[in-house]
């Protein structure tokens, strides 16, 4: 049955009354923005909406940085919600804060029940200890694929969409042959360029096994395979394969390929739902980022976000907190995020149901679990089993400014990489001195 947002709301206004005054109310922040933010205050009715004894009060952040951001100076004044979305570029500074109330802990004690088994490795992996306590629960969770115009291909003669580096740069030259002024758009993501590169490769984003070994970690990835990708990436936009398409430039990666300029771009696989109502105008579909040849590809990580539970709040709103995460782990839940989203089944389960339902064999679903395919392509190595850096917001952050400005001709690539491995070490050392004698769990 497919689920339309808004139905819960209608719903909801029909039954509000005293009984909802009454409900023990908990406050749950969360980053995402836009038509995924409308999806996440809509599972908020819908939980409001399915029983009458608890009440979630959601408040968006503007996006997943200022979710955390927020967070960390309203725990300052003893203000911060019972429930945050982070994405997985928190988790580590999240694990090592001590402030937070270990889900599978969370469930045990208030007696509700969470089939802990049935969530995917890769996912589970991301948000657990090393003895498999989930700390946060996954939620929105999604990997990077590429999004093609198959009109633009097929005029160009590319008969399949390449799944190598060097067979997309072929198809970047044929397109260009056939008249194409662009064939990728491009924004500099440390989230696809650096990590999911990293991990498709099996290549080190850090020592330590990125992190998970220890706290005395610096940053490898100006001296892998990211430097020629990066490299080349720089390439394509000088001999005019690539054209820079950011926010900053006046138009974002996506705008360019949903109005027909470029033929290629980079994304969340949670962007399908919303590239299916922007482009009615021509075919398009999606691949598995690609890896180059002569490499055996591993697994992709999990991108997203997760709900941690918050310390220092009330018997009755970890009760609360507790009922509406079971609400969200059970199918129907599952399916509403996913037909309104991109996002994909956290649960074996789920994704097995919805397999032999035929949903992903259906309009506009078709092909969406190209992810699925891409997370769970090997076993998680300890490579690929994800990224535990403390500030590695600030990481990404050194990460894009050094390469715009190897982009912008500043500097070469390899150097905007070894500035940005330098600064991003400073940052690893101040988290290992914060905290000097602990390890992550």
């Amino acid at each position: 049955m497919t689920h339309k947002l808004a139905t819960a709301a209608l719903v909801l206004a029909a039954t509000a009354g005293s009984a909802s005054a009454e409900k023990i109310k908990f406050e749950y922040w969360y980053g995402l923005t836009g038509d995924l933010g409308a999806v996440v205050a809509e599972t908020c009715n819908r939980f409001n909406a399915s029983q009458d004894q608890f009440e979630a009060v959601c408040v968006g952040q503007d996006g997943y940085e200022k979710a955390v951001q927020n967070t960390i100076a309203a725990f300052r004044a003893s203000k911060h919600p019972t429930l945050l979305q982070s994405f997985d570029a928190g988790t580590a500074d999240l694990m090592l804060s001590g402030e937070f109330y270990p889900v599978t802990q969370l469930m045990a004690d208030t007696g509700v029940t969470v089939d802990w088994a049935d969530y995917f490795p890769g996912i589970a992996n991301y948000y657990s200890s090393k003895s498999g306590e989930f700390f946060s629960m996954p939620w929105n969770s999604s990997t990077p694929v590429y999004y093609f115009n198959k009109d633009h291909f097929a005029k160009a003669g590319i008969t399949e969409a390449p799944v190598t580096w060097e067979g997309m740069e072929e198809a970047f030259k044929a397109l260009k042959a056939s008249g194409q002024a662009c064939g990728l758009a491009y924004a500099p993501s440390s989230w696809i360029d650096l990590e999911q590169f990293s991990m498709a490769h099996n290549i080190p984003v850090a020592s330590n096994n990125n992190g998970y070994d220890g706290l005395d970690t610096e940053l490898l990835f100006n001296t892998t395979l990211h430097v020629k990708h990066m490299e080349n990436i720089q390439r394509w936009i000088n001999d005019g394969y690539a054209m820079l398409r950011t926010q900053a430039a006046g138009k974002t990666s996506r705008d360019s390929f949903v109005e027909g300029e470029c033929s290629v771009f980079f994304s969340s696989i949670a962007d399908h739902n919303t590239i299916h109502k922007l482009t009615p105008a021509f075919g398009w579909d999606v691949q598995i980022i690609p890896t180059y040849e002569g490499v055996e590809r591993t697994n992709t990580v999990v991108g997203g976000a997760s709900l941690w539970v918050l310390s220092g709040k009330t018997d009755d709103e970890y009760k609360a907190a507790a009922s509406y995460l079971a609400f969200l782990a059970t199918k129907p839940e599952q399916q509403f995020l996913l037909e309104n989203s991109g996002y994909i089944p956290v649960t074996k389960s789920t994704y097995e149901a919805l397999k032999a339902e035929g949903f992903y064999a259906k309009e506009p679903y078709i092909n969406r679990d190209i992810a699925m395919k891409s997370l769970t392509w090997t076993d998680p190595t300890e490579l690929t089993r994800g990224i535990r850096l403390g500030g590695m917001i600030q990481i990404r952050s050194e990460w894009t400014a050094e390469v715009e400005a190897a982009l912008a001709g500043q500097k070469s690539m390899k150097e905007a990489l070894d500035t940005a491995v330098s600064r991003g070490n400073e940052q690893l050392a101040r988290f290992a001195q914060t905290y000097a004698g602990k390890s992550f769990p």
